[in-house]
């Protein structure tokens, strides 16, 4: 009996030993078969790498400012009049925008004059006399001061009467009129607004590090939704100050606006053109993976696999970029020229994944891109 219970565990731990390196050999076979296997290559796109000189340019964004501009207002109170001028029309320096009600200072002048006409008379009749020695000096001087106080007085209403005229201030377009007959208005009541559209102002601000590189007369161009060209102006002045809260200074550039295109207080794109930067590599915007760690391009080379075997993969490569342009990006470091760079696909590689290039349709690399229904 204990014989044949021997037997039987030698023969269970032989069938159990046999089963174990079955399975060992099996797992390590397919580990092997792990270690070899290689994914099937990715399709993708790509552009060899080249070096190219962009213009240097600043694209901050400006304001349309008019060389003159007020808001036309009431010097004196008094009632509108009449109302010489229409909402939205040109008008020149000097035109008589509004009269108000004068007939107050009407009659205080006809008693300034009579009473000058009086004054200049007695002022004649008292030389006469003081010459035949009738009067003294200073009953003289006494008429003479009466006569110019009375020109004085006249003078004074017919500068109020003047003042009552509401005058457009320079050459330029009006707005909407903000006043109607028989309102009265009080000193510095609103008008209506003026602005001169030609030429006009435009303002931005460049960090205080790219001022160095500005100077009055470099060309500037602005753009819009509205715009249908693109007007050039220059850079006519430059802040003495840099902002200390925001750290950047101040710009002014003059356009001309023959057809007012241009109107105040518009927001436009402005870009500065600095000249010719230093040589970039420009890849497609696809081509750049950005992360919060730092951005990156897939470059395509040689690799080998773990048995040793050749392959096209890539490797992931972080770069610096520049300032953009349509839809190109500047590569300042990280990729050499001649180099092959994936330009689709970005998303689904991997460092050392396999590759496929298949560039029979790439992505658009036009540094002025246009929409096909514009």
């Amino acid at each position: 009996m204990r014989k044949r219970m021997l037997i039987l565990l030698l023969a269970m731990a032989g069938f159990v030993a046999a089963v174990g390196s079955y399975k060992f050999l099996q797992i390590k076979a397919a580990i092997a078969q792990g270690a070899s296997w290689q994914p099937p290559p990715e399709a993708v796109t790509t552009i060899v790498a080249s070096r190219e000189r962009w213009p240097a340019t600043l694209r901050p964004i400006g304001t349309v400012v008019a060389v003159h501009g007020v808001t036309v207002s009431a010097d004196l109170p008094g009632i509108v009049e009449s109302i010489g001028f229409e909402s939205g029309r040109t008008v020149h320096a000097g035109e008589v925008l509004v009269l108000l009600d004068t007939r107050q200072e009407d009659a205080q002048l006809a008693a300034a004059q009579a009473q000058q006409e009086l004054a200049r008379l007695n002022a004649d009749r008292a030389t006469r006399l003081l010459e035949k020695q009738v009067i003294s000096q200073a009953e003289f001087d006494q008429t003479t001061a009466e006569s110019k106080q009375a020109e004085a007085r006249v003078d004074e209403i017919l500068a109020v009467i003047q003042r009552k005229q509401i005058r457009a201030p320079f050459t330029g377009t009006l707005g909407i009129r903000r006043i109607n007959l028989g309102q009265y208005l009080a000193g510095g009541d609103p008008v209506v607004p003026l602005e001169s559209m030609d030429p006009v102002y435009v303002n931005f601000t460049v960090p205080q590090q790219s001022v160095a590189a500005l100077s009055v007369g470099n060309e500037v161009q602005v753009s819009a939704e509205s715009l249908a060209v693109r007007p050039v102006g220059r850079v006519t002045a430059i802040n003495s100050e840099v902002d200390p809260t925001t750290r950047n200074v101040q710009i002014q550039a003059t356009f001309a606006n023959p057809r007012g295109a241009l109107r105040p207080g518009m927001f436009v794109d402005v870009e500065v053109n600095l000249g010719t930067s230093d040589p970039v590599i420009a890849l497609p915007a696809s081509a750049i993976s950005y992360a919060p760690y730092g951005n990156s391009v897939f470059v395509v080379t040689e690799l080998k696999g773990p048995g040793g075997k050749a392959y096209r993969g890539v490797q992931q490569r972080f770069v610096k970029l520049g300032a953009g342009r349509g839809d190109q990006v500047a590569v300042i470091s990280g990729v050499q020229p001649g180099e092959e760079i994936v330009t689709s696909g970005v998303f689904k590689l991997r460092n050392g994944a396999a590759v496929f290039v298949n560039n029979k349709v790439r992505p658009s690399n036009n540094p002025s891109p246009k929409p096909e229904d514009s």
